[in-house]
């Protein structure tokens, strides 16, 4: 062999051992896909089910799903032909929940909120029945609402309090009305069980709750839920500013803005958002 002919072999190797890298990562891929659809499908599926979702060929779609069953990730069941998502799955899906931070996931989208709608921008929970602020971002406006992370807030008369009761049970909220009373603060507190019902009603309806001077006079937020993986409030963002700035008009782009936010912040815990 000549020296000029030695090169050939040489990029026919390399062609060679850059294949086995490239299947390994696009199997890993197709692998995680079929756990999306599987995690996601109503119930089991079958090899047939599962390779027209993912656009596989059965063998490839089968050669996949037994990797996964040897690290427990699905099962099979021999008896109904079909697949599960596994216990390992489980497992790890645990450890997320065990590590996530609302308020480390929250703060990016906080930034960005405040960016967009100029106002300041609060994260809160519910704790002990009342709103607990954990984390804010403050606009650059001279006038401007303030809620310093720690405070409390009844949750009738806050926006972040109401979009957080719009998500539960209807007679859990009767009961903690009825133990714990509706405090008047201004003129436009809802005091009374039949008109807080009535507001929670139109925020299922809009996706996002409004405190319209209800705490305290010239002030006014707007609120959206943040949910977990079981469809169930854990928190809410909201966007307070005086009343000067948040007008009628801005209301409704406001409540689009946060509602955004908050489905963002939903998405990146792992939850969702119910039906």
């Amino acid at each position: 062999m000549t020296r000029s002919e030695s090169p050939a072999p040489a990029k026919a190797a390399s062609a060679t051992a850059a294949d086995p890298r490239s299947q390994t990562v696009q199997s890993l891929v197709r692998a995680l896909h079929i756990m999306t659809i599987l995690g996601e499908a109503d119930g089991p599926m079958s090899l047939t089910e599962l390779a027209r979702a993912a656009d596989l060929s059965p063998s490839t779609a089968h050669r996949l799903l037994t990797t996964l069953q040897q690290e427990r990730y699905v099962r099979f069941d021999g008896a109904t032909r079909s697949w599960y998502v596994g216990v390992q799955a489980f497992i790890s899906g645990s450890g997320f929940l065990k590590t996530r931070n609302v308020v480390d996931l929250a703060r990016p989208r906080m930034r960005q909120l405040m960016d967009q709608a100029s106002e300041t921008v609060n994260l809160a929970i519910i704790e002990n029945h009342e709103v607990v602020y954990l984390a804010q971002v403050e606009c650059h406006q001279m006038m401007r609402a303030l809620a310093p992370p720690g405070s409390r807030l009844p949750l009738h008369c806050s926006a972040a309090g109401k979009a957080l009761l719009a998500r539960m049970a209807p007679q859990y909220v009767r009961n903690l009305m009825e133990q714990r009373g509706l405090p008047r603060f201004t003129a436009a507190t809802l005091t009374t069980l039949e008109a807080l019902e009535a507001d929670l009603e139109q925020v299922r309806t809009r996706a996002y709750a409004v405190d319209n001077e209800e705490h305290a006079i010239g002030l006014r937020c707007v609120a959206a839920t943040i949910y977990d993986e079981r469809g169930q409030p854990i928190g809410a963002l909201s966007v307070s500013g005086p009343k000067a700035r948040v007008t009628d008009d801005r209301v409704a782009s406001l409540g689009g803005l946060v509602r955004q936010a908050a489905a963002a912040v939903t998405n990146e815990l792992g939850g969702t958002a119910p039906g």
